[in-house]
């Protein structure tokens, strides 16, 4: 693999050199700037070897550096050539600062805008404006030189009935058209595929984990939708289903679609739209208004139909993980100490006797003892899956879509007898799992807001965990929905009544253990007997907590009152599902703890 590498760069060079450029610029990022990305968008990858879900790359003519952040610092060193690669912290010293250290004065650094979002190259041009010269690329190289590139994944586009998404197209595309009226905009870029799925009713396998199909679409005040996508994927009776208003066009005609807005007013989200589009914005004479998705907020309300939905799908994947722990339980308990590729298969297996299944909302990350330290570790990565380990712990996180919604859940189990010290840190997690679980709040309330409530019993004891307390959550779309969360970072959306989001906080030794805890949890509207309402939480998560794990003399009555109440919801919803062992194990599981 390192003499391929070798070979790529080289090519990459003799490229730079034809084109009179010193550097190019190579993100992780596709056009869509998502999360996930479909393997012939894989040009870092390609470029360097690296197969993580975040970094980037510099190539000059003599020197290479590529960035990752804490989660990659040793895959990093398996994959990229050392003999090629500096590597370097992607947050500690982030590529244009990279650029701005190594490059001479004047410059000249090649990017790829449809692989950025206009915000970056509005702060890359800033940042570099006296030093380096941003070259706009016409073409990206790694396109021209990557001659095995995969072929798109072309799947169906599937169409998400009324009694699955509770609202209509035509009802979803009025409520954004108030939004752009409120923005005096006459039009809306949607680059986001999770808001164009959600927008249209429709769904699709495009990209792994991600039930969207590739497509951008333009939304005008007057509620109609320009969608651009090969007309030949779409259902015979696709625009019955979305009604009028809907413009259906090739992906080819969008530049020149782009060029026809001269003098409108089109809202622009610039921290999720790649920066090409803009360019092409400007250059059509189109007025730029930059603001939120107007998708995203009311994406992330869920109405009472995908709250029904999401409550359901939690039951029967619950179901699936009681069949796997009950299952882990007793091959250890007959010493068969499997590795963790199996056991993600096993549970993806449990997860597949499910035929409403879609996908796996993310790769399932399996961590057997001091791995699951590293809180984003995943076992696909490494030379070899570790092991179970008697005397630790196991973390599974792992999720799924569904047609009637989208499950996020973290559990960490015992395998075989924990020392004192892991069931206090556990019991610190749960702690801080309870009391954000139990929380009331205001309206007007963000995540931000919350963040301390789950990390006061490990602060106490002089404990963190580096990573946010909670995410938004999809209806079988993204399982990482914005714009709602909970973590020490300002989050200005306020949590409303039909959002989802998670409720994981952790803590990670490293090399020796880690910790999570996560269920997602519903935004909920409590009455109250005084002036106005509060709000607060809905765990929507059914599986059994390990009890193993915890020292209940460190719970309070009112944790174990809440621990014993939400056992005995997951017995009462998972009982009529499983059978013989498996509830006799759930039974035990699920008994009080006194």
């Amino acid at each position: 693999m390192s003499d391929t590498i070798i070979s790529r760069i080289s090519q990459l060079r003799q490229w730079l050199r034809e084109q009179q450029l010193d550097a190019i610029l190579i993100p992780h990022e596709d056009e869509f700037l998502g999360e996930y990305l479909p393997a012939h968008n894989e040009r870092l990858s390609w470029t360097t070897g690296f197969t993580g879900s975040a970094g980037a790359a510099v190539i000059t003519l003599e020197t290479a550096a590529i960035f990752v952040d804490g989660r990659y610092t040793v895959q990093v060193t398996k994959q990229a050539p050392e003999s090629i690669f500096q590597y370097c912290h992607l947050i500690e010293e982030p590529p244009l600062q990279w650029v701005l250290d190594n490059l001479h004065q004047g410059a000249k650094l090649a990017i790829d805008a449809k692989l950025h979002s206009s915000a970056w190259l509005d702060k890359a041009q800033s940042m570099l404006a006296d030093s380096v010269e941003i070259q706009v690329i016409p073409s990206n190289p790694v396109d021209l030189l990557w001659h095995d590139r995969p072929a798109p994944q072309v799947s169906d586009v599937n169409r998400l009935d009324e009694a699955l998404s509770g609202r209509s197209s035509s009802d979803k595309r009025k409520q954004v058209a108030e939004i752009l009226l409120q923005h005096k905009a006459d039009s809306a870029l949607l680059t986001q595929l999770d808001s164009i799925c959600w927008l249209l009713n429709i769904r699709g396998m495009d990209v792994a984990c991600f039930p969207v199909v590739l497509s951008s679409a333009v939304i005008h005040a007057d509620e109609s939708i320009d969608f651009f996508i090969d007309p030949s994927r779409l259902p015979t009776d696709f625009i019955q289903h979305v009604g009028s208003g809907v413009r259906v066009h090739n992906p080819g005609d969008l530049d020149a679609f782009l060029q026809t807005l001269v003098d409108t007013n089109i809202l622009v989200d610039p921290a999720t739209s790649n920066a090409w589009f803009s360019l092409c914005l400007e250059k059509a004479g189109a007025n730029i208004i930059h603001s939120a998705d107007p998708c995203q907020l009311p994406k992330a309300e869920k109405n009472p139909v995908e709250v029904t939905g999401m409550k359901a799908c939690h039951i029967r994947d619950g179901a699936a993980m009681v069949k796997f722990l009950s299952w882990l339980d007793s091959e250890v308990t007959s010493g068969h100490l499997h590795d963790e590729a199996q056991l993600a298969d096993k549970l993806e297996a449990f997860r597949r006797e499910d035929k409403s299944l879609v996908d796996l909302s993310f790769d399932t990350i399996s961590a057997a003892a001091d791995n699951a330290a590293m809180c984003h570790y995943n076992h696909n990565n490494q030379p070899e899956p570790g092991k179970l380990k008697l005397g630790n712990f196991y973390l599974v996180d792992s999720g799924a879509h569904y047609p009637d919604g989208t499950t996020d859940i973290t559990r960490t189990v015992a395998i075989g007898e924990l020392s004192e010290e892991m069931k206090q840190q556990f019991t610190l997690v749960l702690k801080g799992h309870i009391a954000l679980s139990q929380a009331r709040f205001p309206k007007g309330t963000c995540g931000h807001h919350l963040d301390a409530i789950a990390r006061q019993h490990l602060w106490s004891h002089g404990y963190d965990y580096d990573h946010g307390t909670g995410h938004g959550v999809g209806h079988c779309l993204s399982v990482h929905e914005g714009p709602q969360r909970i973590s020490k970072v300002t989050a200005p959306t306020a949590l409303v009544p039909g959002m989802v989001v998670s409720n994981e906080p952790g803590y990670y030794r490293a090399d020796a253990f880690g910790i999570r805890i996560e269920n997602l949890e519903l935004v909920t509207e409590f009455p109250t007997q005084g002036d106005f309402s509060v709000y607060g939480f809905e765990s929507l998560t059914r599986c059994p907590i390990d009890k193993r794990c915890i020292n209940s003399d460190l719970l309070t009555p009112t944790e174990k009152q809440w621990l014993n109440d939400y056992h005995q919801t997951v017995y009462d919803v998972i009982s009529p599902l499983v059978e013989g062992a498996t509830l006799q194990w759930l039974t035990e599981a699920t008994s009080p703890l006194i």
